[in-house]
């Protein structure tokens, strides 16, 4: 038994170190990251698609302190093609300096992906990448976001390496009239 716990025990320091701090070569993590600024409610303006958010509107981001020091994550979407709201809750934690965007996300036990902040300006918008060009979300602190910036953003993704034409824009207008009621 003690010889199989061994391996078992490196294979799994291997997937929790492993995972964390793969990024895209252009990538970099914003420096003098402010997380009690980044706190809040942020929603989803694009994003590339992925099998948990398939078929999902009105996708929205809530991070807020978890008392072991690291980040609570809460994902809201709307399931379409079930007709109901969908959560799931996560943790997250830096992965050096407190002070670099630079986060490891984990929503199943033990395995944790990358979570890039690249740009923000903590009160408009945010722009996440995962470990690799397939992962990548635009955020913004209200469910819609002006044209402008949004433009700038997509410029940058793109010149970091991401397919922009393959990006999916939710429709927010669930969000936005629970907004408007507030």
């Amino acid at each position: 038994m003690k010889k199989l716990l061994l391996p078992l025990a490196l294979l799994f320091a291997l997937l929790l170190t492993g995972c964390e701090e793969k990024k895209p070569e252009k990538v970099a993590p914003v420096e003098n990251f402010k997380l009690t600024e980044y706190l809040g409610t942020w929603y989803e303006i694009a994003r590339l698609e992925h099998r948990f958010e398939r078929g999902m509107e009105a996708i929205s981001a809530t991070y807020s302190m978890r008392e072991d020091g690291g980040v609570k994550v809460l994902n809201k979407g709307y399931k379409t093609e079930e007709k109901e709201w969908s959560e799931a809750e996560g943790k997250a934690y830096f992965v050096k300096d407190p002070d670099k965007g630079f986060l490891k996300v984990s929503f199943f036990g033990p395995f944790y992906g990358s979570y890039i902040v690249m740009d923000t300006d903590y009160e408009t918008y945010t722009m996440i990448s995962g470990p690799d060009l397939s992962y990548f979300w635009i955020l913004s602190r209200k469910p819609t976001l002006d044209e402008t910036t949004l433009k700038r953003l997509l410029a940058q993704a793109k010149e970091a390496g991401f397919d922009t034409s393959k990006l999916i824009y939710p429709d927010q207008s669930m969000n936005t009239s629970r907004n408007n009621d507030k």
